[in-house]
């Protein structure tokens, strides 16, 4: 198997991509790298070298960039030639930390939409309280959606968290102001009456207050509303976790109780935090395209290529087009 990688993407490249490279060499013994970006600084990085390769370019996009002017005129960026590797049969998925529009954009571009899906999902595993996680499409890859593209996402969720996640029988709630059916606006009504039709286990309409408990294993929605439940948890657990930090060391004995309970604290931190779950993909292409979070780590790079890895060996692309041919064919039955 071989994963592209961009390797000038995110705050921590290239140190980041490369360290996680190398342990995600030592975890697959039949996996193969190709690190896309400035040599010179990839290689200052590198201890081990086994089934790491790089090509080399100067050229990067930028997260100031727009993102499809960028993708055009930056031939040579290391993210557009990490995504070529996988147009051109060389790499079977690819990974970036960069710029999010335009890793969409090279994606749409050079690896293409699987056909039955309309417009792709950028889709991260975000926390839950029980450790699992759960699966939300979409956070911004578009922000007006049609009732049949959240059918869509629903299908790619439902394959996603059953076949990489090991989920049997993934709940799939439709993100919504009330549990009621009936609720909410024309989009969701008419998802609502889809999603009861599809072959998935779909659990009704769920409330944005509950995601984290772990209501569901796969939550569909708009990218519009998608990015702000997406960007209100991220935000709201680095608050929460700013506040414990400034209480705990308000004094000398809330010192002392913080060293105590640190181990803890650290657990639920762990448990919290994005980098465990792998990227976002960018669901509903040809390949694996997966967008790491643009301030990942070297443990975070690491969950990302894992998610990669898990996603080709488990042909999720080829259930996907499978699933959602399935779809396209009984709707052109019904019509």
């Amino acid at each position: 198997m071989k994963i592209s990688i961009d390797a000038m993407g995110g705050d921590n490249a290239p140190k980041a991509p490369v360290e996680a490279a190398q342990k995600a060499i030592q975890a697959y013994p039949d996996l193969e790298i190709t690190l896309v970006g400035n040599e010179e600084k990839i290689r200052k990085h590198i201890t081990n070298d086994n089934r790491l390769s790089v090509l080399h370019t100067t050229e990067k996009i930028e997260d100031t960039d727009q993102p499809t002017t960028a993708v055009r005129r930056k031939k040579d960026a290391s993210m557009v030639l990490a995504v070529k590797e996988v147009k051109e049969g060389r790499a079977d998925a690819t990974i970036s930390a960069g710029n999010t529009g335009a890793l969409m954009t090279a994606g749409l571009l050079h690896v293409g939409r699987i056909k039955g899906i309309d417009r792709p999902a950028l889709s991260p595993m975000l926390p839950t309280l029980n450790g699992k996680g759960f699966l939300l499409l979409d956070v911004g890859a578009n922000m007006d959606a049609k009732p049949e593209h959240l059918l869509q996402y629903a299908i790619i969720g439902h394959t996603y968290m059953e076949m990489v996640r090991n989920v049997r029988k993934p709940r799939v709630g439709l993100l919504n102001v009330g549990t009621e059916n009936g609720k909410g606006n024309e989009l969701t009504k008419a998802a609502f009456s889809l999603l009861e039709n599809a072959n998935i286990h779909f659990i009704g309409n769920v409330e944005a207050r509950d995601l984290l408990t772990g209501v569901a294993d796969v939550v569909v929605c708009d990218g519009f509303n998608g990015n702000l439940v997406l960007k209100t948890t991220e935000g709201t657990a680095g608050a929460l976790f700013s506040l414990l930090k400034k209480e705990l060391t308000s004094s000398f004995l809330s010192k002392i109780a913080a060293a105590t309970l640190k181990p803890r604290f650290s657990k639920i931190k762990n448990q919290l935090s994005y980098s465990q779950y792998g990227g976002a993909g960018l669901y509903g292409l040809k390949a694996p395209v997966i967008k790491a979070h643009g301030s990942s780590d070297e443990v975070a790079v690491f969950h990302a290529i894992r998610q990669a890895y898990e996603m080709v060996d488990q042909q999720v692309v080829t259930i996907i087009k499978n699933e959602i041919a399935k779809v396209v064919l009984n709707n052109g039955q019904e019509g």
